[in-house]
């Protein structure tokens, strides 16, 4: 499973305004019922009782909301980035800008697991993440997290 098999390209959104999490979180939600063609309300119910738990901002400007749902029948994800990043009660306390929010049936088996795990590890990569910040277009951002792969873990 790579992220262009999780990802469409209607579901990436640049130039997000949004003033805080939850209103970022909603906007995912839009984005969600629009794409994927579940509930908005119960992705963001969904994003927001996940986030209550603990912040899903993973550092480095980066956050990787996920959501359990019904209506949908495989791992889907919304990439968005926004154009002022915001407090998101990340790791490194530093705000957040870039998204990826993973959705997964209710009864998913563990492939949201790896899905997450593969996110996170693509993510870490420096120059990936300032791509994603320098892209114009949706389409663009699209093909980077297509073609992109994870990072080899460092031996310590």
């Amino acid at each position: 499973m790579t992220i262009g098999d999780l990802l469409e390209p209607g579901a990436v959104t640049l130039r997000v305004s949004a003033a805080n999490k939850r209103q970022v979180l909603g906007v995912i939600a839009d984005v969600a019922a629009r794409v994927f063609g579940v509930d908005a309300n119960e992705a963001l119910e969904g994003l927001v009782e996940r986030e209550s738990a603990g912040s899903t901002g993973v550092g480095q400007g980066v956050a990787i909301p996920h959501a359990r749902l019904s209506g949908i029948d495989r791992v889907r994800v919304v990439f968005m980035r926004l154009e002022t990043p915001v407090a998101f009660g990340s790791v490194d306390d530093k705000p957040v800008d870039l998204l990826v929010a993973l959705f997964a049936p209710r009864d998913a088996d563990s492939s949201h697991l790896r899905a997450l795990a593969r996110i996170s590890r693509m993510m870490r990569q420096p120059e990936l993440r300032e791509q994603l910040r320098k892209a114009r277009s949706a389409d663009a951002v699209h093909v980077m997290l297509t073609q992109a792969h994870e990072s080899k873990p460092t031996a310590a």
